[in-house]
């Protein structure tokens, strides 16, 4: 079969499933008349319809552009529904909601908030246009969104005054200025005879949002308003302590007179942003007492109100949401610094998935490609097997965006960003990305859906006559953060992982011709990166002038480039170069527990990770290794990729791996090094497989 062929079955394989939903669909888009689609845009939706009976069952589709809230009989339903646009630069999600158990007999209520976003950014491409579909036909139900809905800008939403949030963020700080409130107008009493019927925009597969694709994710964990664990007074701010490092909503019950503005923010808007804005809220009080809870999430240790003279605050609270998942996996050792890197990283990660995987939750939400290929494999040792989904979910955006001429780009879904990263892109379509998460899942159908894209991806790398890949001038050829890097063995030891990948989807697909093309290659390639880079003591282009590189050397190990007589002049380097950032350590801690020195590889870790392990009051890992030594004036203090540790321990340190795609068969192959007890749980397909053990040094 050719690469033509492959991508027009690619390609109804992914369109007809939701092309012949999108034309079964009877409802269209609706916003008002009034809309503009201005940034910031906040649009009220309320239907009433009447039932002869509750329905058992009643699936109902529902886009926007781009969040909703629903209630339904005054009942919240969906608590931000909607993602991000979307899984390719046309399209948009939808979500699919029973809405059996809020609906009954007689008259019912829906009501829905839509947030129109209205920018581009680093997570979201912005359709230009407001809009709501809605579409429950089911069992003698006919909900359909049309002009017999009512729709009205709610004009107590507004964008708060600068400083604005930086350019990668598509949401806006919100401003509720509540003496424009229009009160209970969710709840089935409210009086709507003065809102103005919808203005129907398009059908359903129409621009400006094209293809609806089904939501591919679980709809979010929501922990319902609770109150702090703390809170204390300093001048005019309340200062309340979260449990952890959290996606939050800010909630409050005060008694003011009207005009009072309240500013809310965590500690990661006014202390700890990476040194640029991100996302904070505001509140102008009407007369009297009131309730309030601001919709767009943001995060941190702690949330700040800052409230003015005259304002009584009578309650605090806040909302946590955060991925439909659950920590299922677990890991305890002897080893109090393995024990709590495992519980940092968990919670890094966990602060760091949501419409995607994302590498820091406040200065940006994107997607970098070679973050997710790290935290999906953590998500497979801390998580319950809803978080595949999001592993999937990034992996058919990596193909979704991906341009004409064979290269792929991220972070996506993106408005404002089309550059490649090489590394982070072959690391993702190479067996730490894409053959791992089919280790881990089983999930055959992702393997052949993809193969195409990635085999045109591959191909745009040439190879040259020594069998290894030339260097390829992309828009940021990054390699990895701080000096020394040997950025032409980092891309061709990544181009061999994905190789190596290609040639394993090809053997189980089936496509023989390809297997043994992809053999050569690899059994070339290995030949001539020996013979073009080993100088008998390191790997090293001989254009590179810099000090040994620890990440290539890491990475030939990984990638089994190195055989075992190279090992104790690489573990030299290992204990004396120390290069790689928090994203490639990971790699590092890795390749020298591969290599069978376990021990080492831990003091390494140790003594590079042990600053931010036991950093007090944080319960995230940061960006770089400088945050808290020198300050916090530069990099997140929850960046997604630093956990990769937690991969470790439980992988390697545990021992436990699957053998087969989708756990069929697994490894328990402990190697504990000078750790002496662990305990360890990893969450799979098949149920969990734990593993307790105790070491006896004579023996292991």
């Amino acid at each position: 079969m050719t690469i033509k062929n492959y991508l027009i079955l690619l390609g109804l394989l992914l369109a007809m499933p939701v092309q012949i939903k999108a034309e079964a669909w009877k409802a269209v888009w609706i916003s008002t008349d009034h809309c503009q689609s201005e940034p910031n845009t906040w649009l009220n939706y309320r239907k009433t319809v009447e039932l002869p009976n509750a329905p058992q069952t009643a699936p109902a589709r529902i886009a926007a552009d781009s969040k909703y809230w629903l209630w339904i009989n005054g009942e919240l339903a969906i608590f931000e529904g909607g993602l991000k646009r979307g899984p390719n630069p046309a399209d948009t999600y939808y979500d699919e909601i029973d809405l059996a158990p809020w609906l009954q007999k007689g008259n019912n209520t829906i009501a829905i908030l839509v947030w129109y976003f209205g920018k581009q950014g680093f997570s979201h491409n912005s359709s230009g246009k407001a809009g709501l579909l809605f579409e429950c036909r089911a069992g003698g139900v006919e909900i359909i969104s049309d002009r017999s809905w009512k729709c009205t800008i709610n004009n107590a939403y507004n964008t708060a005054a600068s400083p604005y949030p930086n350019y990668r963020l598509p949401e806006s700080n919100i401003l509720y200025d509540a003496r424009q409130d229009m009160g209970e107008w969710y709840l089935p009493a409210y009086d709507d005879t003065r809102m103005p019927p919808a203005s129907e925009l398009a059908s359903a597969g129409s621009a400006p949002w094209n293809r609806l694709v089904k939501r591919p994710i679980p709809q979010w964990n929501n922990e319902g308003i609770k109150p702090y664990v703390d809170q204390y007074r300093s001048g005019d701010t309340l200062v309340c302590q979260l449990p952890y490092n959290a996606q939050v909503t800010p909630w409050f019950r005060i008694k003011a007179p009207a005009g009072k503005k309240i500013i809310m923010g965590t500690d990661n808007y006014f202390y700890y942003n990476g040194s640029v804005e991100n996302i904070r809220a505001e509140y102008i009080a009407k007369e009297g007492e009131q309730t309030y809870e601001s919709y767009g999430w943001m995060n941190g240790h702690k949330m700040y109100y800052i409230l003015p003279a005259g304002v009584e605050l009578l309650e605090a609270g806040y909302r946590e949401t955060g991925y439909g998942s659950t920590f299922a996996g677990s890991f305890h050792s002897s080893d109090d610094f393995l024990n709590r890197l495992w519980a940092k990283s968990a919670r890094t990660l966990y602060v760091n998935m949501r419409d995607t995987y994302m590498d820091c939750p406040e200065r940006e939400r994107a997607q970098w490609t070679g973050d997710a290929v790290i935290q999906s494999a953590e998500a497979f040792y801390a998580l319950s097997p809803e978080s595949h989904s999001l592993t999937k979910k990034w992996l058919h955006e990596l193909a979704g965006w991906q341009k004409t001429d064979g290269t792929i780009f991220a972070p996506v879904p993106a408005g404002n960003w089309t550059i490649e990263l090489p590394g982070q892109v072959l690391s993702s379509v190479g067996v730490y990305g894409l053959w791992n998460y089919y280790m881990h899942t089983g999930d055959k159908n992702t393997l052949a859906l993809l193969y195409p894209a990635i085999k045109k991806y591959i191909s745009v790398w040439q190879i040259n006559d020594e069998g290894t890949v030339n260097f390829r001038e992309t828009g940021w050829v990054w390699g990895d953060w701080g000096d020394n890097r040997d950025i032409l063995l980092i891309l061709n030891s990544f181009y061999y992982l994905a190789a190596q990948n290609m040639y394993l989807m090809a053997s189980e697909l089936g496509y023989e011709e390809d297997k043994e093309t992809y053999n050569m290659i690899l059994n070339r390639f290995k030949e001539g990166f020996n013979k073009q880079f080993w100088t008998g003591t390191a790997y090293r282009d001989p254009a590179y002038k810099g000090k040994t590189d620890d990440r290539v050397q890491a990475l030939a190990v990984l990638a089994e480039l190195a055989d075992k007589s190279k090992y104790k002049s690489l573990l030299r380097i290992f204990q004396t170069e120390k290069h790689a950032s928090p994203y490639m350590e990971k790699y590092v801690f890795e390749a020298m527990m591969k290599m069978g020195y376990g021990t080492e590889a831990l003091n390494r870790h140790k003594e590079r990770m042990s600053d931010m392990v036991y950093y007090p009051g944080f319960t995230t890992l940061f960006e770089h290794w400088e945050i808290g030594r020198q300050g916090f004036g530069s990099g997140s203090v929850n960046h997604g990729w630093t956990g990769g540790g937690l991969i470790i321990a439980s992988g390697y340190i545990a021992g436990i791996t699957p053998l087969a795609p989708g756990y069929r068969t697994a490894a328990v192959l402990p190697r504990p090094g000078s750790v002496e007890e662990v305990t360890a749980v990893v969450p799979t397909i098949q149920g969990e497989i734990k593993n307790s053990f105790r070491s006896n040094k004579k023996t292991i």
